[in-house]
């Protein structure tokens, strides 16, 4: 093998790799991320989603109301945003009373927001939580494969 095919190779491979990492790092955020359009307006949405995690057996600890939470600060003209905050004890039970999976605590619970834009829209965004979990070992990929699912059983009932 000639050193000038050697080069090419090589060059070849090196340039495949950066064009790879290029195309996962552009595309990272929209496979993490998902966002959908809400059927609704912001506050039919927020009712229908609590109405959702309720019918589906998941409990709502805690709802930020980030609007809110900026006019505190004294940061105005802000659009309605909230994040509720679910959780499904059974699944968070398997993650939690075992020491090598707690870790992931810092993704519990799960969160689900919803927002207007300046289109007039109102979103409904969370955490691509199965393809997280995917990468995972031990029970965390079942579980969160699960609560995904689950997760999405409820954002269903409300997007378009």
């Amino acid at each position: 093998m000639s050193k000038k095919n050697i080069i090419t190779g090589v060059s070849g491979l090196l340039i495949g790799v950066v064009l790879t990492m290029v195309v996962m790092f552009l595309s990272a955020p929209s496979m993490m991320l998902k966002e959908d359009v809400s059927k609704y307006d912001f506050e039919r949405t927020a009712m229908e989603l609590r109405k959702a995690i309720d019918d589906h057996g998941w409990k709502l600890p805690t709802v930020h109301d980030l609007k809110e939470t900026m006019e505190n600060f004294g940061k105005t003209g802000i659009k309605n945003a909230k994040v509720f905050e679910i959780c499904h004890p059974d699944h968070a039970y398997k993650i939690l009373s075992r020491d090598d999976e707690r870790i992931v605590s810092s993704l519990m619970p799960c969160r689900i927001s919803i927002y207007e834009k300046s289109d007039g829209k109102v979103y409904v965004s969370r955490m691509n939580t199965s393809l997280m979990g995917s990468m995972m070992k031990g029970v965390v990929p079942e579980v969160m494969k699960d609560a995904s699912a689950e997760s999405e059983a409820i954002i269903n009932s409300i997007i378009r």
